[in-house]
């Protein structure tokens, strides 16, 4: 069901609703959208994941989802995740099928061949253990190239900035800041098919909800430039949007994804809040 108001955003396309009756369906904080919006993978931080088909009208809306069976992530061997180990946050997927899951508590990122294959544990940072054990890496992408990156929803800098970590080569190191603007914290990331770095962030305003905002990176020959804001909701319009994936529909223009997470409480249940994206 796609929900519309007048209080809609610019470049809104569509509010979905989306439902499952697995009772592990829910709590979704990772996307993935592939195959021209056709196809998406989803991750939610109880250590679960799930692969779904997307049907769209002409207009590109969306108009249903075909959901498949949710599954528990595998540890390093082929036992499920311990369940005190699940917080999983980010997903990233790379050109060659390879995935990459973000956990917070402890701070860490695995590697897995694919989401039901065991998994493997990437080299950490010396940052990451001095982390917020619900304030770290709640964000994860990946380039082209195979280089991952993730930044933490609460920086632990004096001077408000955020850091932002790259994985390549097997060593993270940390280059680049990103300017924390008001009380928005990020909570979702992606590169783009343009290059570009996507960051979804979010403001908690109590009774009256989450705010939620776009923000868009640009790499340049010196580090990266300032970002711009290029999608913002009121507080309340949706609910707690927390991952972004960035796709080329078959027209050739760019679309973002970004979904909700629910926290198994929400009456609004989940949300595919989609957007078209400008040059």
């Amino acid at each position: 069901m796609t929900i519309t108001t007048r209080a809609d955003p610019p470049g809104l396309i569509d509010d979905f609703r989306w439902a499952g009756s697995d009772p592990l369906f829910g709590g979704w904080s990772g996307l993935e959208v592939t195959d021209g919006g056709r196809h998406l993978f989803a991750l939610s931080d109880r250590g679960a994941w799930v692969e779904a088909e997307i049907t769209r009208d002409d207009q590109g809306r969306i108009e249903g989802i075909s959901t498949g069976a949710v599954h528990v992530l595998n540890g390093i061997g082929t036992a499920p995740l311990p369940a005190d180990s699940r917080d999983s946050e980010g997903l990233a997927i790379a050109t060659d099928g390879t995935a990459y899951v973000s956990f917070e508590g402890p701070a860490r990122v695995m590697r897995y061949p694919s989401l039901d294959e065991p998994g493997t544990l990437l080299a950490s940072a010396p940052e990451f253990v001095t982390m917020a054990p619900n304030g770290s890496l709640e964000s994860l992408a990946v380039s082209a190239d195979g280089t991952l990156f993730t930044l933490p929803e609460e920086t632990l800098r004096d001077d408000g900035l955020t850091p932002l970590f790259r994985f390549r080569n097997g060593v993270w190191d940390q280059p680049w800041l990103l300017p924390v603007d008001g009380s928005f914290y990020p909570a979702g990331a992606d590169i783009g098919p343009d290059g570009r770095l996507y960051v979804v962030e979010r403001q908690f305003r109590g009774l009256g909800g989450f705010a939620s905002r776009l923000r868009r990176f640009t790499f340049g020959a010196e580090g990266i430039l300032p970002g711009e804001t290029i999608f913002a909701s009121s507080p309340g319009r949706f609910g707690n949007l927390e991952s972004v994936a960035v796709w080329q529909a078959p027209d050739g223009s760019l679309r973002a994804t970004m979904v909700s997470d629910d926290n198994f409480l929400d009456p609004r249940g989940t949300e595919l809040v989609e957007i078209r994206l400008s040059n």
